[in-house]
């Protein structure tokens, strides 16, 4: 660190604080130690002392222009506002907290190359930038509708690339256009960074998906749509639950179910969040082990998809269909440590019921977890070879998927098919 930064920035504390991922604390120490009050923060950045007040207790969680507005104020050097943001690591100075080998940096880096992804490894760390410091907006003309429904396509297709490539500009002209507080401006911000924590999430980036997911559902909030929030605390549960944090999962869902449910399910939009929300916690619960709410959950879920058509609208927001509840009960089933009962749940599923390649190529990873939990080798290397087909970057990007190629290579060599993954998947000899 640079001679010329205050030395508490080094101290114990200020280490601690990136550690902990709390951009608030250092927001509060930095003010603390020039001897400002909460007004007197405020009044330099425009805002009353109670925003003060939520943003150092609420930290990435806030407004990010107002979190980088405030540290400059109160001097927080910049690597350590970034590092406590989860954009970037300092030497010596950052815990991971999750518990996925994945997120480790120089596993998730092997990884990453092992799975020929310096390009997308390339991206990557544009989109970090992005999210530490919004860039200036592009100018483009094309609607910003249009802009995130073919972002939301690269993400149906598989295509990682194409999708990290755009986020950075999509996410700069949609803060651009959210400046006017309105409701659509606001939900669209949202729903640009709930598809940021979807591909994040995919590629093993828990942190970093974690902090995507906590700005849509602030931005949610301030749009008061109730499925833009629900769409921003599913994909915040998705992450909790990968980071092993199946309660405070749980709750996000729950309390996206009620709000749903409140809007009195009148419109097919409003159906469709509902029977995703059940579908979602349904999941959730299986994960963290508790069979009875989890089996419960599926059961309304099935019941809530009855009303839904067999192919969804072009542009729903919850676009999940029967066959999709019913691909939902298999992973359920699998979480539950029941294979046969997942095999079962998805015995009438085929690729013709999913409408993009990654549902398509879902379904034939989450059988092939099942299958690969009964210990039926050949099975599983044909469902994994079939989503390849469809969507390589499913079994290539997904860190779960990865594994279990490498246990395949590692205990049935001869099995038909597993050369030919382990040479898609390039997993080293």
């Amino acid at each position: 660190m640079s001679s010329n930064i205050d030395p508490m920035w080094s101290s114990a504390r200020a280490r601690s604080l990136v550690a902990e991922g709390d951009a608030g604390g250092l927001i509060r120490m930095g003010r603390e130690a020039r001897g400002w009050r909460q007004p007197d923060l405020g009044r330099r950045l425009g805002y009353s002392a109670s925003t003060v007040s939520r943003l150092e207790q609420r930290g990435a969680r806030s407004d990010l222009a107002l979190v980088r507005a405030a540290a400059t104020a109160v001097g927080v050097p910049t690597p350590l506002l970034v590092a406590s943001l989860g954009l970037s690591a300092l030497p010596a100075t950052t815990v991971g907290r999750d518990r996925c080998v994945e997120e480790d940096p120089v596993r998730r880096r092997t990884l990453l190359t092992a799975a020929g992804l310096a390009g997308p490894a390339s991206l990557l760390a544009g989109l970090d930038t992005a999210l530490a410091s919004t860039p200036d907006p592009t100018g483009s003309p094309v609607p910003l509708d249009q802009r995130l429904a073919v972002a939301r396509g690269h993400f149906d297709h598989g295509h990682h690339s194409a999708l990290l490539a755009v986020l950075p500009g999509l996410l700069a002209d949609t803060h651009h256009a959210a400046r006017t507080r309105q409701e659509m401006p606001l939900a669209r911000l949202s729903a640009t960074y709930t598809l940021t924590a979807q591909v994040l999430a995919k590629v093993g980036r828990y942190s970093q998906a974690r902090l995507t997911a906590d700005r849509a559902a602030v931005y949610a909030e301030w749009s008061g749509s109730p499925l833009a929030a629900a769409a921003a605390a599913r994909e915040l549960a998705i992450v909790l639950r990968h980071q092993d944090q199946a309660a405070a999962a749980e709750r996000h869902i729950l309390d996206a179910v009620s709000r749903v449910a409140a809007t009195g399910l009148t419109t097919d939009a409003q159906a469709s969040a509902y029977t995703q929300m059940l579908a979602t916690q349904s999941y959730t619960a299986a994960r963290a082990g508790d069979r009875d709410q989890a089996l419960a959950m599926m059961r309304d879920a099935t019941r809530a998809a009855r009303r839904l058509p067999q192919q969804a609208p072009a542009g729903r927001l919850f676009p999940i269909t029967p066959a999709q509840v019913d691909l939902y009960a298999v992973g359920v089933h699998w979480a539950l440590g029941d294979a046969g009962a997942a095999l079962e749940a998805g015995r009438d599923l085929h690729e013709q019921q999913f409408h993009t390649p990654e549902r398509k190529a879902r379904m034939h990873t989450d059988l092939a977890r099942a299958w690969w939990m009964q210990q039926r080798p050949e099975q599983t290397v044909a469902e994994l070879l079939a989503a390849l087909r469809v969507s390589p970057a499913e079994v290539r990007e997904r860190p779960a998927m990865r594994q279990m190629v490498t246990e395949l290579s590692q205990r049935h060599q001869r099995t038909a098919g597993v050369r030919e993954l382990v040479k898609a998947v390039s997993i080293p000899a």
